[in-house]
Parts: structure tokens; C-alpha cells; sequence
């Protein structure tokens, strides 16, 4: 009996052994089928798409806690709490293609059309991103396990282990999918503004949507204008009369350009003067909304804004009819233009001096680039008939140097004229509306804000201003356009009160 039951001891460690070798082989196999899934998705799991526009690149990689990251250089990147783990997905939106995107400046549909197959893009990106993202974790699976095991059956448990991980993980990530959390993003880098620039994105989409259905009533709104100037008894322009359109601060807001070319077209428009923010962030990406500057077909004269990069003066600098004064001296139209760009860059408030602008660094360089361009004016073999400045604060140091000077920035309408030193000529300073109604921040507020433009009368001869329209076209919910015409009275002196102005914080 001794015998018997050391036998069946020692049958039952042979199996116990055996048990023990085939679970640690098991494990080896998961291991390593698991090791050739993270090799695989880290150097595999990506893909591009076209969506709209732009050009993406997708890719997926280990994670505990899931979610999405979509980076939009160089803004920053938006983070959603999109689904659980263990993959992350990485949406990276890269360079504009140019063709697209003219197309969908010049096409009022256009934009409408893309984001139709937006979601669609998107689609068809993830399946493709899944389909690489099995294909490549199966495959270095597969590779892994024939280096380390040089078995055929091994390997193809390898492979098969990887195809139930990888399938797992996107299945669990499609089964904890929040839909609603493109409502919530979290932001990064400049794009940290986005919810105060433009407030609630479902409610602005809206919004503009009913304003891009009515662009087409205001735009033709507009050619009522031309009939009711002519009927306007205080001031008739003689022919040769000098006409510039004052636009400024268009912030990106595509409607502005079919009506600025409505005007140009009906008010025989001479030359186009724009003082800055033509974009809202200064990026690269932003530079092809201003190659609907050549569509004008004539004179733009520009000058940056707080809003407006180097870049964006550069873009606009290769427009076929655009000059890009910065502090200096240009001729258009029979008139001599001095203009200087606003010394800021803050497309990001917070990373100005002060957030609001109003430090005394600020205060030094806005003033200042006032003064460098009196300074220039001043050298100046010819007198000057107009200078441009970004912030009206600039212009306290033009007093004296020019008839006229011409800001934006503020969004708000406002003519006066500038303290007078006794003995020198008296100025006059406009400055002008946005032209693109603040882009999308102006339908945060109940009412919009209008796209404000002015026609600038000169006389041919003297150059001197003799009138100039207000023109106000209406926001969301108001089709109406209205024009208000000033005469140019005879100037007054003005007590020098001899003050600085604060620049005006930014926009």
C-alpha cells in the first residue's frame, strides 16, 4: 500500500508540474501577445483624413482613462471627456488645404456643406484608424512572439490574443462613448479664451446660422443705398470726387466680404483703408481669410491690430492690391497715407502686461507708436492727408501732423476732434465700427452688433475731407441698413489740455 500511494503522489506532481508549465507558458504568451499590442498601437495606430478643410492626422495609444485631445496648433488643444480607457485618441489638425478653403470663403454654402460632412470625415477617419489599429497589434503580436518563441502554434496564439485585446479595447471604448462631452471640453494653450470669446458654442452656432440665412437679404439691402444717397440734399459729391471705404476690426467674419465688395461696387470706392484686427488670433491658418482682399479690385491699405501677427501682416502683404504700412508712407488714390501697426500681439488677454491693457508698459508702447509716426509724418517731404493707427490712444501725438486720423479697436463709433496745440492745423479723429460685427463674439449679446463700415469723401483738389457716410448694417434678427451722411463743418480750435490718453483695453 506504501507503494500504491507514493505512486499516485508522485502521478500527481507530474501533472501539477505540467499544469504549472502550461499556465506559465500561457501567461508568456499573453505577455508577450500584450507587449506586441502597446509596441503596435505606439508605432502603428495612426492615420489621416481630410476633414473639411483641414488636413488631421489620428492616432490611438494606451491609456487608463481614455478621452479624446484634439491639438490645433498653435492655438493649443481641447481635451473631452469622450469615452473610458484604455485608449486615448489623439486628433491633430494640421495644415489648411488652400484649394478648400478658398472654395469655401468664395461659396456662401460652403461652410454649410462642411460641416454637413464634418461628422461624416470624422467617421471615416475612426474606422480606418480602428481597421490599422487591429492590422498593426496583431501584427507585431505576431512578429514578437516568433522572435521569442520560434513556434508556429505560439505565434498564432499570439496573434489571436492580440485581436481579443485590441477588439476589447475599442469595444469598450465604443461602449462608454459620451456623446455629450463635445459640449464640455476642457482647453489649453490659447485656446484657453474660447469660452469667453465666443460664450456658448450651441447657442453662437444657432445664432449664426439664422445670420448666414439673412447675409443674402442684407447684402442686397444694401444696394438700396446708392438710391437713397443720391436723393440726400446736403452734400453732393463732384465727379472726381476721392472715395475711400474705412473698414476695421473684421475679426475673421466672413459675411464681411461680399458686403464690403457691394459697397466698393456701388459707391465707386477708390481705395480701402482697414486699421487692423482683421483676424482674431494671428495664426496661420487665419491667413487665407484675407485673400478675399484681391476680389475688391482695388487699393487695400492696412495696418495690424492687437488681433494681427506678423504673419497676417505678411499674408495680406502678398495680396496683389494690399500695402501694409508700418510706420510709413504710402500714395493711393491722390492721397498721402501714413500708417503704423499696433506694437501688441494679444490675440490671449491674459498675456498682455496687464490683462486689461492698462499698464504703464502698455501705456509706453501704445503711446509711442504714435509718436514714431508723427515723427515720421514730420520727415516727410509732402504733407500728409491721413494717418492710421490701430488704438485710438496712439493718436494723441498726431495732433498737429495730419487733417485726419483713422482708428478701430474699440467696436464703437466715434468722431471728434483731437486737442489742438494753438497755431497748428486742427485733426480730426474717426474712429470706426467693427466691420464684422466683433466676429462670433458679437452674437453673444442679445442684440448683435453690426457690421459698421464708412465712405470717406475727398476732395479731389485740396484732398481735404468733405463728408463721410455711416453705414450700419444690422445683426442677427435685423435686415434693415441704415446710412447717416455728415457734412464737414468749419474746424474750431481746440483748448491743449496736454493729457495722454489710456489705451483702450484690448479686443
Amino acid at each position: 500500500m506504501g507503494r500504491i500511494g507514493s505512486s499516485f503522489r508522485g502521478i500527481g506532481s507530474i501533472f501539477r508540474s505540467r499544469a504549472s508549465r502550461r499556465a506559465g507558458l500561457g501567461l508568456l504568451v499573453f505577455a508577450v501577445a500584450l507587449a506586441g499590442v502597446v509596441i503596435g498601437v505606439l508605432l502603428g495606430a495612426r492615420t489621416e483624413t481630410d476633414v473639411g478643410p483641414f488636413r488631421a492626422e489620428m492616432s490611438v495609444a494606451p491609456s487608463f482613462v481614455g478621452d479624446t485631445e484634439v491639438a490645433i496648433p498653435p492655438l493649443g488643444s481641447l481635451h473631452l471627456d469622450s469615452h473610458d480607457g484604455p485608449t486615448h485618441l489623439n486628433v491633430s489638425l494640421g495644415a489648411l488645404d488652400q484649394g478648400r478653403t478658398e472654395a469655401l470663403i468664395d461659396d456662401p454654402a460652403g461652410i454649410t456643406r462642411a460641416s454637413q460632412t464634418a461628422v461624416d470625415d470624422v467617421k471615416k477617419g475612426l474606422i480606418q484608424l480602428g481597421m490599422r489599429t487591429v492590422a498593426v497589434s496583431v501584427l507585431f503580436a505576431m512578429a514578437l512572439a516568433a522572435l521569442v518563441f520560434r513556434n508556429v502554434r505560439r505565434v498564432a496564439w499570439s496573434g489571436a490574443l492580440a485581436l481579443v485585446i485590441v477588439g476589447a479595447s475599442l469595444g469598450s471604448a465604443f461602449a462608454t462613448l459620451h456623446p455629450d462631452s463635445i459640449e464640455e471640453p476642457r482647453y489649453e494653450g490659447l485656446l484657453v479664451n474660447a469660452p469667453a470669446v465666443v460664450g456658448d458654442a450651441r447657442r453662437i452656432a444657432d445664432d449664426y446660422g439664422k445670420y448666414a440665412e439673412q447675409l443674402q437679404q442684407l447684402v442686397a439691402n444694401v444696394s438700396r443705398i446708392y438710391t437713397t444717397v443720391s436723393t440726400l440734399p446736403v452734400y453732393q459729391p463732384e465727379e472726381g470726387t476721392t472715395r475711400v471705404l474705412h473698414v476695421s476690426d473684421l475679426h475673421l467674419n466672413p459675411s464681411a466680404w461680399p458686403l464690403m465688395r457691394t459697397i466698393v461696387e456701388q459707391f465707386g470706392i477708390n481705395a480701402v483703408i482697414d486699421t487692423g484686427d482683421i483676424t482674431d488670433w494671428g495664426s496661420e491658418p487665419e491667413a487665407s481669410y484675407v485673400a478675399s482682399i484681391g476680389l475688391l479690385k482695388v487699393p487695400y491699405v492696412f495696418i495690424r491690430g492687437n488681433h494681427d501677427s506678423a504673419a497676417t501682416g505678411t499674408a495680406v502683404a502678398r495680396q496683389s492690391n494690399a500695402i501694409v504700412l508700418d510706420n510709413s508712407i504710402t500714395d493711393v488714390a491722390g492721397l498721402r497715407i501714413a500708417g503704423i501697426g499696433d506694437p501688441r500681439f494679444t490675440p490671449d488677454k491674459e498675456t498682455s502686461p496687464s490683462g486689461s491693457g492698462t499698464s504703464k508698459q502698455t501705456v509706453e508702447q501704445v503711446i509711442g507708436a504714435g509718436e514714431r509716426l508723427a515723427a515720421t509724418i514730420r520727415g516727410s517731404k509732402e504733407p500728409v492727408d491721413i494717418a492710421l493707427v490701430h488704438d485710438p490712444a496712439s493718436a494723441g501725438a498726431l495732433s498737429g501732423n495730419c487733417p485726419l486720423v483713422l482708428a478701430g479697436h474699440t467696436h464703437q463709433r466715434d468722431v471728434r476732434m483731437l486737442d489742438q496745440v494753438p497755431g497748428q492745423m486742427a485733426t480730426r479723429l474717426m474712429v470706426e465700427g467693427s466691420t464684422g460685427g466683433a466676429g462670433l463674439r458679437g452674437l453673444e449679446h442679445e442684440e448683435p452688433l453690426p457690421l459698421a463700415m464708412s465712405v470717406l469723401y475727398f476732395d479731389s483738389e485740396t484732398r481735404a475731407l468733405q463728408a463721410y457716410d455711416d453705414i450700419k448694417v444690422g445683426g442677427t434678427g435685423q435686415s434693415q441698413v441704415t446710412l447717416e451722411r455728415k457734412v464737414i463743418e468749419d474746424v474750431h480750435p481746440a483748448p491743449a489740455e496736454g493729457q495722454r490718453p489710456a489705451p483702450t483695453p484690448t479686443r
